[in-house]
């Protein structure tokens, strides 16, 4: 679950800020890959038009709605470190921005956002594994899902980019974790610190998987919450999801 903004930013304000994977190509960070490492998953330009008129849209940005409506069943909302989420019965998952609400009655319970972006904390040759060995999000075998959110802490924050990659591989082997898993198990990772609004977390992960492949899923959470990288998160929610058959 590679996790990092290219931007950098205040460490005490960081940690006032109310996300596991590799990420926009494919690094497992942070129980993530970054997601520009490997699986690139973007959305088409013309699913993010309803991002406003006149507003140039961004084909790198999901929104994740909990609420009434969605294509995803929440089987359960878990707080797996700090505060929760609020219930939510469905989930949508839009690319682009999430729909305007003023004058609707529909108001979700929550609502996350976050871009894919380019890798952080890979090298050529982890790389070139994961994209050999990843699957793209939205096979009709995945009738399984998870998003899980992270937070990072400020201490996480204050570290040089070397020295997130030594706690992130070297010392946690977070890429080589997540590698055992694929292709049955495939992600997005979303990254929050790249947005200009405040969010609540710092990566959004997306996994699907078939539901035969659950436990193996729970298998690999499991050992990537116990790696020294995990000790840096001091807020994840576990959400659980079903695609209605």
């Amino acid at each position: 679950m590679s996790h990092e903004s290219p931007t950098s930013r205040d460490p005490a304000a960081s940690s006032r800020r109310l996300f596991l994977g590799a990420a926009a190509g494919s690094v497992w960070t942070g129980m993530q890959f970054t997601e520009a490492e490997g699986m690139g998953q973007t959305a088409p330009a013309a699913a993010a038009e309803q991002a406003g008129a006149g507003t140039p849209a961004n084909p790198r940005l999901f929104s994740f709605i909990g609420g009434d409506v969605g294509e995803w069943r929440v089987r359960s909302i878990t707080a797996v470190t700090g505060e929760s989420l609020p219930a939510a019965p469905r989930l949508k998952v839009v690319a682009g921005a999430a729909p305007a609400l003023s004058g609707s009655t529909d108001t979700p319970a929550w609502v996350l956002q976050g871009v894919t972006s380019n890798e952080r904390y890979v090298t050529r040759p982890e790389k070139e594994q994961l994209v050999a060995k990843q699957a793209a999000i939205g096979r009709p075998t995945a009738t399984h899902a998870a998003l899980i959110p992270i937070r990072k802490s400020a201490a996480w924050w204050t570290l040089t980019q070397d020295e997130r990659r030594s706690l992130f591989e070297e010392q946690s082997h977070h890429i080589q974790i997540g590698l055992k898993y694929l292709p049955a198990i495939a992600r997005r990772l979303h990254h929050c610190r790249d947005l200009e609004t405040k969010e609540p977390f710092d990566f959004l992960t997306f996994f699907d998987y078939a539901e035969a492949d659950e436990p193996a899923f729970n298998d690999m959470l499991a050992q990537l919450r116990a790696i020294k990288e995990w000790t840096f998160i001091d807020r994840e929610v576990d959400i659980r999801l079903v695609r209605d058959r």
